[in-house]
């Protein structure tokens, strides 16, 4: 039998993730008797305002099982921020009464209705995305363009696009995961007329990529993908997609291009690690493992992974300046407890380093070098080696299980939250010790010492 062809793999997955009718209907009515509520709500208000569905499931490019409502409470403009936010919450409060108030830009209400995850959100009904007073108040423009150049076959192929995202991990905005959103999915797709022809172009992307759908652009952005919004000049949809996991879609569009398959529109998770399992990789690589292991902030995650990420460079960068080879590095965090995973290639270093001055015919820096080593006892010169004045010093930090113990970590680039975690208390884990991290985190480990693309 013949390896399937692409046309045929589409077609597959586009059968298991289009909502059948029941689900559009059953969709349709929730979210009706919701804006009939939240209308309602308005109007004993007294608000001259209006609800607009917005999101996957208001341009049908939702994907079978997905159960999300999202409802924009529009108000109008000579509301100001705070009579915003308080009254958006009571007309969420409302509509939802066993929902829950969480924070984006400013509060909102979010529940489940007839088995549907519903999220209310307040904003202002302005005249167009640049007049936006907070980031939420462009959304319906973005429903209303994407909603305007769809038809069955596109509405089509930015599911399947969704889902292929989906399979090789690289789906959702937020900032745990720095993927393609939903929305940037199906700009993409409308851009290039399709998943295919999506796919053939991303294979062959050479980054910094821009795309200006509306050629209207008036900002220049120092990012892999840029998609300049078709709503907005001044605002990148992929400000958030990562190196990574634009990376990570070139890699599996050339496999599906070469090889299509449907298994790469299921996200697979790699068996989860024991102590053994990892004990024999740390004996395998012969590397020095460390973790810095503390009580997880009370944040939320969007603020979490960038301060743990920023952690991780700051402790990174020191152990580099030290001379101390770091092979890799990740994070790993639960709600319970947090960590900064470095494995090295080296934890030791000789008493000395080498420093070079400018080169002998650069006078007065080169003088300048000389008379400030010439009389220091502790070092080895200065000498001439080629053309340039040499010392060879003693060394600041020669061992980094004493540098990661110390106070030293404190000094280099820190998440502000991880920071107080860490001078709260943390703890120290080295080699066989690491191992220890396999009860909580045995599926991270093993997407660590298992790697794919």
């Amino acid at each position: 039998m013949g390896m399937p062809s692409l046309d045929s793999v589409l077609d597959t997955v586009a059968d298991r993730v289009t909502p059948d009718s029941d689900e559009r209907e059953r969709l349709a009515a929730t979210a009706a008797t919701l804006t009939d509520r939240a209308e309602a709500a308005l109007a004993d208000h007294d608000i001259d305002g209006d609800v607009l569905q917005v999101g996957s499931t208001a341009r049908g490019t939702w994907l079978a099982g997905d159960r999300d409502i999202d409802l924009f409470v529009r108000f109008p403009t000579d509301y100001d921020r705070a009579e915003l936010e308080r009254l958006g919450l009571a007309i969420g409060h409302e509509v939802l009464p066993e929902g829950h108030e969480e924070y984006a830009e400013h509060p909102y209400v979010t529940g489940e209705f007839d088995g549907f995850a519903v999220d209310l959100v307040p904003c202002y009904a302005v005249d167009s995305a640049t007049a936006i007073r907070s980031a939420v108040d462009r959304t319906p423009f973005h429903t209303r363009y994407i909603d305007d150049r769809l038809d069955d076959d596109l509405a089509r192929d930015i599911r399947v696009f969704k889902q292929f995202l989906k399979g090789i991990e690289a789906y959702g905005s937020d900032l745990r995961t720095e993927g393609f959103s939903g929305y940037l999915a199906e700009l993409l797709v409308v851009e290039y007329g399709g998943i295919e022809p999506l796919l053939r172009a991303a294979a062959d992307w050479h980054p910094p990529i821009t795309l200006d759908p509306e050629d209207h652009g008036e900002v220049r952005f120092d990012d892999p993908l840029t998609v300049i919004d078709p709503t907005d000049p001044e605002r990148n949809v992929a400000a958030v997609l990562s190196a990574t996991n634009l990376a990570r879609l070139q890699h599996y569009a050339r496999d599906l291009l070469a090889d299509p398959r449907e298994e790469l529109f299921h996200p697979s998770e790699p068996a989860a690690l024991d102590h053994e399992a990892v004990r024999t990789h740390l004996a395998d690589r012969e590397t020095t493992a460390a973790a810095i292991v503390f009580e997880t902030p009370d944040i939320v995650e969007d603020q979490l992974y960038p301060q743990l990420r920023k952690s991780l460079s700051g402790v990174v960068d020191g152990l580099e300046r030290h001379e101390f080879g770091v092979i890799r590095s990740t994070t790993l965090a639960d709600t319970d407890r947090s960590v900064l995973l470095i494995e090295l290639a080296d934890t030791t270093r000789p008493a000395i380093e080498r420093h070079e001055g400018p080169p002998v015919a650069v006078r007065d820096h080169a003088e300048g070098f000389f008379e400030s080593y010439v009389d220091d006892d502790t070092v080895y010169g200065p000498f001439l080696d080629g053309d340039r004045y040499v010392v060879e010093r003693p060394r600041e930090v020669t061992d980094a299980r004493q540098y990661l113990d110390s106070d030293a970590i404190f000094e280099v680039a820190l998440g502000a939250q991880i920071e107080t975690a860490l001078a709260d208390d943390y703890e120290l884990l080295w080699d066989e010790a690491v191992a220890t991290l396999a009860d909580a985190f045995g599926t991270e480990l093993a997407a660590y010492f298992e790697p794919t693309p």
